[in-house]
């Protein structure tokens, strides 16, 4: 597909890549070398990508998102022997790089000296959330070069996108390229992990359970206080994921005229006056809630109502990912 017109503003070029994939990697790599952002296809959601050695470059990545310079950028790999280059891994990151890369774990490092992201980046951080990407992202990496900055493809403290029609409709104008895989398999971003004297903090759960990192660590995650953790990663903010409407959580009643978003097939009252009603996974599995949220809360945003009302979801396993998103939905709005 070409770039197009939307109201007179000009649109991104999308490439799908499943039907094009040379054609789809020479355009990306000619934008990203021209210092552009470009939305970027991963397991997890659709990332703004830029070369995350170039400022200008980042710098077009904060404009486009509205994202507030002190929140720091993943810096995304080809592989474990590109992150080798760039930060400096303790044994117990290198044993989760090993055993969960290409995949969706994000590791907080030192930043080595020579490295030549930049400070925009890491927002001055001494330390690098790295990251290897599955599928065709990483061979992009692999064929730039270097390694590309890529939060979510989506306006900052927004709903993130899931596929490329969600990015299309929010930042189509603001960016050439749009490269399209279908929906994002994980549909959470990636798990944020930090080691720290030999112990790990959980920064942002995500798109890998806790306790499968547990397993392999060998020890129990440590989690940050949300009132007073700094911001070491991205997705600590308090308010963030949000759609328009306002979000209701653990709601056992829906009023008329909400929509409603529930889980397992759950009984909620009140349910056949809601607006819209959605179910993220009636079976009650949470991989399949988790790659459902985003694209469910963006439909119930669609349908005009100014409330939203989630039924209880299980805290276990990728449980915890989807309720740290809902809570950060759910905050007080500056």
């Amino acid at each position: 597909m070409t770039a197009g017109t939307r109201h007179g503003q000009h649109m991104a070029r999308i490439i799908d890549i499943r039907a094009d994939r040379q054609a789809a990697l020479e355009a990306a790599c000619a934008a990203l070398s021209d210092g552009f952002a470009i939305a970027m296809p991963t397991e997890t959601v659709y990332g703004l990508a830029a070369d995350a050695t170039n400022p200008a470059a980042i710098t077009r990545i904060y404009e486009t998102k509205g994202r507030p310079r002190f929140n720091p950028l993943i810096c995304h790999m080809a592989d474990l022997e590109m992150a080798e280059q760039h930060a400096e891994f303790d044994p117990v990151s290198r044993a989760l790089a090993e055993a969960f890369w290409p995949g969706p774990l994000t590791l907080v490092l030192p930043l080595r000296p020579a490295s030549p992201i930049h400070a925009l980046a890491t927002a001055g951080l001494d330390s690098v959330g790295v990251r290897v990407p599955k599928g065709f992202a990483g061979t992009l990496i692999g064929a730039f070069g270097r390694p590309l900055a890529a939060p979510s493809a989506n306006t900052s403290g927004a709903i993130s996108a899931t596929s490329a029609a969600h990015v299309e409709a929010d930042l189509g104008a603001r960016i050439p390229l749009i490269l399209d895989a279908g929906p994002s398999a994980v549909g959470v971003e990636s798990t944020i992990v930090k080691a720290e004297d030999g112990r790990l903090r959980l920064l942002r759960p995500g798109g890998l359970a806790a306790r499968e990192i547990e397993r392999v660590a060998g020890q129990p995650l440590l989690r940050a206080k949300k009132a007073s953790a700094a911001i070491e990663a991205p997705g600590m903010l308090a308010s963030h994921y949000a759609p328009g409407a306002s979000v209701r959580l653990n709601a056992t009643k829906v009023e008329p005229g909400e929509a409603l978003i529930a889980f397992g097939g759950a009984a909620v009252e009140g349910a056949r006056e809601a607006r819209i009603a959605l179910d993220l996974s009636p079976r009650g599995d949470l991989a399949e809630a988790a790659a459902n949220l985003f694209d469910y809360m963006k439909r119930a945003d669609a349908s005009g109502v100014s409330s939203i009302a989630f039924s209880p979801i299980p805290d276990d396993g990728l449980g915890e990912a989807i309720n740290d998103r809902l809570q950060r939905a759910a905050a007080p709005r500056d």
